[in-house]
C-alpha cells in the first residue's frame, strides 16, 4: 500500500489561541494544529498533522486524521479523554495513571499508539 501524504508543506500550521471549551471542535485541515493554551474537557482538536498543545488536554485530540501516521501529539499537561494518530485511538481507560497530568507525546509506532512522557 502507498504511504498516505503528508500535511502539505506549502499550507503553515493553524494556531489557536484562546482556549477550546467543552463542545468545540477545531480542525486544522491538511496541516499541523498548535493550542496555545487548554482544550476543555469535551472538546475536540483534529488535525491532519500533529497538534501541539501548550496547556492542558481534557478533551479529545485527534492527530493524522486523513491517515499520515507519522503525525504526533504533544501536550503540556495531559488528562485527554481519547487521543487518536490515524485512526489508532486509546481513551482515558487504558492510559497509564502515571501520566496523567504529565507532558507526554503520542506517537504510532508498528501500528500501535505510543504515549510517554516527556523528559522535564
Amino acid at each position: 500500500a502507498a504511504a498516505a501524504p503528508g500535511p502539505a508543506a506549502s499550507q503553515p500550521g493553524l494556531v489557536q489561541s484562546t482556549p477550546i471549551r467543552s463542545g468545540q471542535q477545531v480542525y486544522a485541515d491538511n496541516r499541523d494544529l498548535t493550542v496555545l493554551s487548554a482544550v476543555g474537557a469535551g472538546a475536540e482538536v483534529i488535525a491532519d498533522g500533529s497538534i501541539h498543545i501548550y496547556g492542558a488536554l481534557r478533551g479529545r485530540a485527534l492527530a493524522g486524521a486523513q491517515g499520515y501516521e507519522q503525525a504526533r501529539i504533544f501536550c503540556r499537561e495531559f488528562h485527554a479523554e481519547l487521543v487518536a494518530i490515524a485512526g489508532h485511538y486509546k481513551v482515558s481507560e487504558d492510559v497509564p495513571a502515571a501520566l496523567l497530568g504529565k507532558p507526554v507525546q503520542v506517537w504510532l509506532e508498528d501500528g500501535q499508539l505510543r504515549i510517554e512522557a516527556l523528559d522535564a
